[in-house]
């Protein structure tokens, strides 16, 4: 099993997580924040990544630090499991539909942190969530992943379903990426025998 715990511990945020990526989409989430409970329970489901996550934020100030450290520890954890990441399929891309929205996203698990984020909200809030944070969730996971992101949302007008669908299709792609072929289990999935770095 491939499995690891991470805590993240600064003056605005105490988060501790623990991952299976072998698992079957367990999860027990709790950040004080419902919607982000809400869509990293989509996370842990749709990739079948076991996800025990616990935040105490400074919510009084807003949910910025708290979905944003979320994301790096969550991106840690997954990178820790991943441990030398030989024989994973390395790169995967998922489309998800959810009723009228339609998003793309596309993973490489390089060690080169990036994210490209092709995302448009039409309101400033989902209940008491800014839109402009899953940004910032997105941005953290793929730093602390090691991972090469991109999210593109096709096209949608509800934002609740567009939300949905970047975290689903995250999901998604993770599953494959990090599912090792036994062809190449013994196998950096690179020429250059290394993943990371700007080899």
């Amino acid at each position: 099993m491939r499995t690891a715990s991470v805590e993240r511990n600064t003056n605005e945020t105490r988060i501790s997580a623990t991952v299976n990526i072998d698992g079957t989409g367990r999860y027990d989430v709790a950040t004080g924040i419902g919607f982000l409970d809400h869509m990293l329970e989509q996370l842990s489901k749709h990739s079948l990544i076991d996800l025990t996550l616990r935040a105490d934020g400074d919510l009084h100030i807003d949910f910025h630090h708290t979905t944003e450290d979320s994301g790096y520890v969550v991106g840690e954890a997954v990178l820790t499991a991943a441990g030398d990441r030989k024989g994973i399929e390395r790169y995967a891309h998922a489309y998800i539909p959810m009723d009228e929205a339609l998003t793309r996203v596309a993973i490489d698990f390089s060690g080169r942190p990036a994210l490209v984020w092709k995302v448009n909200f039409t309101r400033p809030k989902l209940g008491d969530f800014d839109t402009e944070l899953f940004k910032e969730w997105f941005a953290a996971f793929a730093q602390a992943a090691g991972a090469t992101l991109h999210v593109e949302n096709l096209y949608g007008e509800n934002n609740h379903h567009i939300a949905e669908t970047c975290f689903k299709g995250l999901a998604r792609a993770l599953k494959t990426a990090l599912t090792i072929d036994p062809r190449k289990a013994d196998q950096v999935p690179s020429t250059k025998g290394t993943l990371g770095g700007s080899l």
